[in-house]
């Protein structure tokens, strides 16, 4: 089982996540709601998840193709519900910028391969109604 420790820290709504190796992230909400951007608001570390998940898995299937990745940038981008309590995801997009020698149809099947079968992180948002897309840019 995995578990997280969160202890309250900078204002009223400030938390501080740790996990068991003692990597820790920030939370809180925005100042209009009572926070003081001391850090992440939540739901934006859900988009940062799914950057991490799908990130990892592009970059292990490119590494097992053999293709050489010089650089890799991704721009994620979400709208959530509007007028309700919760608002969830309705629609997030994922932006795959790799550099290098890479081969486009290889980072585009790699990048397939993590939002549409391996990212646990893509899943869940599915299944909670989000559709989730991507697209693929591959320069020199």
């Amino acid at each position: 089982m995995i578990k997280i420790e969160m202890n309250r820290v900078g204002g009223d709504y400030g938390f501080e996540a740790r996990d068991a190796n003692g990597h820790v992230i920030t939370t809180d909400t925005s100042p209009e709601s009572g926070g003081v951007n001391f850090g992440v608001r939540p739901m934006q570390m859900l988009l940062m998840a799914l950057g991490g998940c799908a990130g990892i898995d592009v970059a292990m299937i490119l590494k097992k193709q053999r293709q050489e990745v010089t650089g890799f940038k991704m721009d994620i981008s979400g709208e959530r519900e509007k007028g309700k309590e919760p608002s969830l995801w309705t629609n997030v997009h994922v932006v795959f910028e790799l550099q290098g020698p890479i081969d486009q149809g290889k980072a585009e099947r790699a990048c397939e391969l993590s939002i549409m079968k391996y990212c646990s992180v893509a899943e869940t948002l599915r299944r909670a109604g989000a559709q989730v897309t991507y697209e693929v840019r591959v320069t020199a």
